[in-house]
């Protein structure tokens, strides 16, 4: 089996192309991403592709199945470039697959996908799938989630697999996920618990995480089995802040909502941090993932809890966690981060998936 990755680079594709690799079943992958890696992964070549420019069907010509994860978060100070490569670029690997004749497609779907939740019962699949259409990341989940309604009707031959998992973390991608979500300004020794006194307390703070090693394994089962439609892929335990201050050691006090919320957008318009307070919105208001269709049809099991996800975040945080892949290095933002300040935070320094 030949299996096309999109987007090979980021903290997702290098638990995808591992997991891959582990699988005899596969007898060569195709790592694709803007920028090569210089990453040694048995049966694995790699190339360099722009899912908004490059003729993408060449290289999906003789594959088995395409695993389409190439996604932007950043820059969110300019809507338009993440437009083109999540919307138009999705839009483009689609008619790819198509022209190639490629029998399957897996794609990175999210929980950020999901319509906002009404309380604290974990949806199924089922769910609507409209997203916070406030927030840049969920409207655009949401857009080539119909984009892929489309595909499904005019290629019905094509078996097409939807894993939409929870936040995704591992030691290896801290580096790169400090850059997209806490900018330049965070010294990374200051993240631990006996610095981190108090905790915010949000009653609306609920959520999963899953580690990457985990939905890797997640996308080799769906490349491999004859398996088709959404799966929600997250481990437990469903976190809040009573369960990350226990973890931090930090005490809870509580915040009003609003205030910081106000602090958020300010900051970001300010350009102090990299994350716009729609997406702060959108996280408050996430659904709680179900993952029994995952479990009994895909066959998935998660060997790490959230927690453990976590934690492994944390230390990679403290420790300058990274993988050498031009999205995850440690040293992506350049010298004393300059790069992350001259291309203005929030602004066009763009991370891959």
């Amino acid at each position: 089996m030949r299996v096309v990755v999109v987007g090979a680079t980021g903290n997702v594709g290098t638990g995808v192309v591992d997991a891959l690799a582990a699988d005899p079943a596969v007898t060569s992958i195709l790592g694709l991403a803007r920028r090569l890696a210089d990453r040694a992964v048995a049966k694995t070549e790699w190339a360099a592709a722009d899912v908004r420019t490059d003729d993408l069907a060449v290289l999906f010509h003789g594959a088995d199945a395409v695993v389409h994860l190439a996604w932007q978060f950043q820059p969110t100070h300019q809507p338009t470039t993440t437009w083109e490569t999540n919307a138009i670029g999705s839009s483009r690997v689609l008619e790819a697959v198509a022209a190639a004749g490629v029998p399957a497609l897996v794609y990175a779907s999210s929980v950020g996908a999901y319509s906002p939740r009404r309380d604290d019962r974990p949806v199924t699949e089922t769910w609507p799938t409209d997203g916070w259409p406030l927030a840049g990341y969920t409207r655009e989940k949401a857009y080539v989630e119909r984009l892929l309604d489309t595909f499904e009707q005019r290629h019905p031959h094509c078996r097409v697999v939807r894993l939409r998992p929870a936040f995704i973390f591992q030691r290896g991608a801290a580096s790169a996920q400090r850059r997209m979500f806490a900018g330049p300004l965070l010294p990374d020794r200051l993240v631990r618990p006996e610095l981190i006194p108090v905790l915010p307390d949000l009653p609306e703070l609920l959520f999963q995480a899953v580690h990457a090693a985990d939905v890797g394994e997640a996308f080799r089962l769906a490349v491999t089995r004859e398996v088709a439609g959404p799966f929600n892929i997250a481990a437990d335990p469903v976190l809040d802040t009573t369960r990350l201050s226990a973890l931090l050691g930090a005490r809870r006090v509580r915040v009003p909502t609003r205030l910081l919320r106000s602090g958020l957008a300010a900051a970001w318009f300010l350009r102090l941090i990299p994350v716009p307070p729609q997406l702060f919105d959108a996280f408050l208001r996430i659904p709680l993932l179900d993952t029994t269709r995952a479990r009994t049809e895909l066959g998935w099991q998660p060997r790490y809890s959230a927690l453990e996800a976590v934690r492994e975040l944390l230390d990679g945080l403290r420790t300058g966690g990274a993988i050498d892949t031009p999205p995850l290095a440690r040293h992506a933002g350049g010298p004393l981060r300059v790069h992350e300040f001259a291309s203005g935070v929030g602004g066009s320094d763009p991370v891959d998936r």
